[in-house]
């Protein structure tokens, strides 16, 4: 099979299946070949192990998985590529495609059928414009998976790998800190893609924790990314005026809460850690009688709402 990452056999391929990239998708194909087998190390996948896959696209980081793992299970929404993938991913009988949503598809008994007791790495080149909810949906759903390795917008990256309490953080930022362990491996630049994006891409890995980082008040993780994400629904006030705002909580109500925390009632939203936040769920969860924050903005990351 010729190389998967040379222009002229992509288009050949694409011209032989009336395929056209579709913008809708998010349809960018890495042409880079040094990109693929660095994710594919990157995520230390190797025998013994299962690789899950979302957007395949026509197989370039498919490929890579293939070489190393037991098995590789790619997710694709898109319906013209299958007979793509079919001829390109012909040399593997590790291969699986599954032809879904990934926001659809019951991924606990995905991984459970396909992989059974392997430990299981996610790989992928995210569409930039659903990279949050497929992040979130991997990780809120505590799912047997040991990191997940992605391509994003650089922008998304750095947001995603901001440290809880830095001015860099935001409400996804927090998100990601309670579920895994984040950082920043490398830039890719929009020449290493067909066609060129207009933006930089990174890709990142999030080694998935054990347990999360903290241990929130009552177990309710619903409450306490309803109060982080009402802090940042309005970033250029402080915590408490956002809060108050967000929640429909008086504000006399979020600064005695503050001070009972023993926070500062001036901190801005990114200002707060992830203990803190967990400190200020408690008093209010208290003095409203549990659980107050629940009902009220419930954590949605669903697509459509922008990384903030």
């Amino acid at each position: 099979m010729p190389t998967l990452t040379d222009l002229s056999t992509i288009r050949n391929l694409c011209a032989r299946y009336d395929f056209a990239l579709s913008k809708g998708f998010g349809q960018n194909f890495i042409i880079n070949p040094g990109i693929c087998p660095r994710i594919a190390e990157e995520a230390g996948i190797g025998p013994g192990w299962g690789a899950l896959e979302v957007g395949p696209g026509i197989g370039v980081l498919t490929e890579q998985l293939c070489k190393r793992a037991d098995k590789v299970v790619s997710i694709e929404v898109d319906k013209r590529l299958p007979p793509l993938l079919e001829e390109t991913m012909a040399d593997y009988d590790n291969f699986k495609l599954v032809l879904n949503d990934v926001l659809k598809v019951d991924l606990k008994a995905l991984l459970a059928d396909e992989f059974g007791g392997k430990p299981v790495a996610v790989c992928a080149n995210l569409p930039y414009y659903i990279t949050s909810p497929i992040l979130m949906r991997l990780l809120e759903e505590k799912l047997p998976i040991e990191n997940i390795t992605v391509m994003v917008q650089k922008e998304a990256a750095q947001r995603l790998c901001a440290a809880p309490g830095t001015r860099d953080a935001g409400a996804i930022s927090y998100a990601v800190a309670y579920y895994a362990e984040p950082k920043l491996l490398f830039t890719v630049q929009p020449g290493s893609f067909y066609p060129a994006p207009k933006v930089t891409s990174a890709v990142i890995q999030l080694n998935v924790r054990k347990t999360p980082a903290v241990e929130v008040p009552n177990g309710d993780e619903k409450a306490f990314f309803a109060l982080i994400r009402a802090a940042f629904s309005q970033r250029r006030k402080t915590a408490a005026n956002a809060i108050s705002n967000g929640l429909q909580l008086p504000k006399a109500t979020v600064l005695s809460a503050l001070e009972a925390a023993h926070l500062d009632p001036r901190s801005r939203p990114e200002q707060l850690t992830l203990q803190d936040y967990c400190a200020l769920l408690a008093v209010l969860a208290c003095s409203l009688c549990w659980p107050p924050l629940t009902t009220q903005i419930p954590l949605c990351y669903n697509k459509g709402v922008p990384l903030t």
